[in-house]
């Protein structure tokens, strides 16, 4: 299964594009469409509430394997620039750039725009990225124009996903889970994705970051019962021993996580973060699907104790937050400014 996630600033028809691609699922802050008509399945996330809370890009990003950045002819906004730091800080390595409503637009001025946009993002993860066009108007004669370009790169992307995942079904399980609700003769259940390792019904799992022992009763992936399921798979769990208060976004199903309050991050900042980060300044951090106001309490840098780090800048961060998250070695560590124009400011691993 590949989960793409589908970004980009409002009125670009990003949710028509999502609408089109998949079949309308589960629907808050993120949107979900599912297809599933072709042997390697395909979950396209739209972040509904995005750009006015970052919380769902992050969401989008984090649940994804690829991603699909849609700009208009008109130009680069600022929230574009925001995606393109926050694909970049999270190496996103496999992505497509789609200019959407090109039937407002020449062919001549489109081809100059592909142009402008491979100048942006050289030096980032987009560099490489495919650039098309496709008409989003829904209305307009030549509808959807250009669509199956688009799915034709992201089929060829998610045969390479599919690779990667398979050669992870025999790692330690790790699910995260992004909605739950209580179902009458289930139980609770759990919407979430497989990160790594494979699954099986009857299995009992520890829950993170509140460390409790959990029996996954059952399993579905797109409606369908199964005994068991590997990485990649978009699931639904029926869980065994535990209460609907218990769960947050972002928790974890797995046996081995690192929880803390504190957090040494080396992290590197963003060239677009202008104010760097100063000592005693609180961010915003998301790790995964979970997210804490943390303060920053220490700040080194090139082995020596400073009171700010710049923009371009790498550096530890010791960090302080409220509530216990929950970690990987290899979980990237995601921060936000959000008074800032561009909010995502660093992003970087724990040492």
């Amino acid at each position: 299964m590949t989960i793409i996630a589908i970004i980009g600033d409002e009125k670009t028809g990003r949710t028509t594009l999502a609408s089109k691609l998949g079949k309308k699922g589960t629907d808050s802050d993120i949107t979900l469409f599912n297809d599933d008509r072709h042997e390697q399945k395909y979950v396209y996330v739209d972040a509904k509430s995005y750009p006015k809370s970052v919380k769902s890009i992050v969401a989008a990003l984090n649940l994804s394997d690829m991603a699909v950045l849609c700009v208009t002819p008109n130009g680069l906004t600022p929230i574009v620039g925001e995606c393109i730091v926050a694909l970049d800080l999270l190496q996103f390595k496999r992505g497509i750039i789609v200019i959407t409503k090109s039937d407002t637009s020449y062919a001549m001025e489109i081809d100059a725009f592909k142009e402008k946009l491979k100048k942006i993002t050289a030096g980032t993860v987009l560099e490489k990225w495919g650039i098309i066009s496709l008409n989003t108007n829904k209305d307009a004669p030549n509808a959807f124009e250009g669509i199956d370009d688009l799915k034709e790169q992201i089929y060829k992307l998610g045969s390479e996903i599919a690779v990667e995942q398979k050669a992870k079904n025999g790692l330690p399980q790790r699910v995260v889970i992004d909605h739950f609700f209580n179902v009458t003769g289930i139980g609770i259940v759990i919407l979430g994705k497989v990160l790594q390792g494979t699954i099986h019904a009857h299995d009992k799992i520890g829950l993170y970051p509140v460390d409790k022992k959990v029996d996954i009763r059952s399993i579905q992936t797109h409606d369908i019962d199964v005994k068991e399921t590997g990485t990649g798979s978009r699931v639904g769990v029926g869980l065994k021993g535990l209460l609907e208060r218990e769960l947050e976004r972002g928790f974890l199903l797995s046996d081995n996580e690192s929880v803390a309050t504190e957090f040494e991050i080396e992290c590197k900042l963003s060239n677009f973060a202008k104010g760097g980060i100063k000592s005693d300044d609180v961010l915003h951090m998301f790790v995964g699907l979970q997210s804490d106001p943390v303060r920053v309490k220490k700040i080194t840098v090139g082995g020596a104790e400073k009171d700010k780090i710049n923009a371009g800048e790498t550096g530890i961060l010791k960090l302080e937050g409220g509530k216990r998250i929950s970690y990987s070695k290899d979980d990237l560590f995601l921060f936000a400014s959000l008074e800032d124009n561009q909010r995502f400011t660093a992003a970087g691993k724990h040492v």
